[in-house]
């Protein structure tokens, strides 16, 4: 028997370097030295991991993503997208992310641990089946999910993204996919530009797309009563077997990169209502891997309140 809650995180994460770019290293710095602060950390036991592999990326990328990522950073980095920065290191560096979503889905699948939260960067779910794009290298939870299905035999998993820009890297690779359901609430129109509510999927995959796009300006509480109601609903359809979050946090009001008035507190009750629905589905199995979330201060607080109410409801 594993240990209840699982936190992924390692010092390498800081070594994707980007200089200045809302996307940096502090990000998860401040993260660290307020859930040591407050003591969140010690409810928590930090596993090892490694890195994914290729093999690993080819359940959600084409072989060429990997390659034009590895060969850019050997060349010494910069720009590899118009708002993606690298570094020598940012490989390894993503490859690593990529390995902890796997491990992290591994244990939670396997019964080792009732959920886990990835602490890493860089994020994942802008980066498309064949490309890298809006600060992410690889898409992290994709490559869980599928990892999910294809090598621990699940039949169904469901993704969900509350992250306050839409996940149209993970739409993209689960677009005519029976297995996988996506769910993404997002800010809209807004980056990227896709997620408008008519996209729900094509072929095999139809209807097990679902998009929640919010303009600016509606209120927080039905903010949060059409995520819980829609998301149930969605839920129901796919009846999955675990539940990933694409956890990002820049829909908080004070996000200097996105925005949708939401208070730190609000990410408690996203949080509850993604637990009713695994806890109604799947046996509360959650994995959360962090994506967006770009004011240091506000992202470490609603970090540690999206943990201790994970960790407080699987303890219950």
């Amino acid at each position: 028997m594993g240990e209840k809650n699982l936190l992924y995180y390692d010092d390498r994460f800081l070594q994707h370097k980007t200089t200045s770019h809302p996307e940096s290293a502090v990000r998860l710095m401040t993260c660290t030295e307020r859930l040591q602060a407050e003591k969140t950390w010690e409810s928590w036991v930090c596993p090892p991991f490694e890195p994914a592999t290729k093999s690993d990326l080819l359940l959600a990328h084409d072989a060429s993503v990997a390659e034009v990522v590895e060969k850019f950073c050997q060349q010494g980095g910069g720009r590899i997208e118009v708002d993606t920065l690298v570094s020598p290191e940012s490989y390894q560096v993503a490859l690593l992310a990529v390995g902890a979503a796997i491990d992290a889905t591994q244990k939670v699948v396997r019964g080792e641990a009732d959920n886990a939260f990835c602490l890493f960067r860089p994020p994942g779910h802008h980066a498309t089946p064949d490309t890298s794009m809006g600060f992410c290298l690889f898409n992290n939870v994709a490559v869980a999910a599928s990892y999910a299905v294809k090598r621990l035999d699940l039949s169904r998993v469901l993704v969900v993204d509350w992250d306050v820009h839409h996940g149209n890297g993970t739409q993209d690779i689960f677009w005519r996919d029976e297995t996988v359901g996506f769910f993404s609430m997002h800010r809209y129109p807004f980056y990227p530009g896709s997620g408008d509510r008519h996209a729900t999927g094509e072929g095999p995959g139809l209807g097990l797309t679902h998009n929640l796009p919010v303009t600016y300006g509606t209120e927080r509480a039905e903010i949060l009563s059409r995520f819980e109601h829609q998301l149930q609903k969605f839920a129901e359809r796919v009846r999955p077997e675990l539940v990933l979050i694409s956890a990002g946090f820049d829909a908080h009001k004070d996000d200097p990169v996105g925005d949708l008035g939401l208070e730190s507190e609000d990410y408690i009750t996203l949080t509850q209502q993604v637990q009713e629905v695994a806890n109604t589905w799947c046996g509360g199995r959650i994995v959360s891997l962090l994506e967006g979330g770009y004011n240091p201060t506000r992202l470490a607080e609603s970090v540690q309140l999206h943990l201790n109410q994970l960790a407080g409801d699987s303890s219950a």
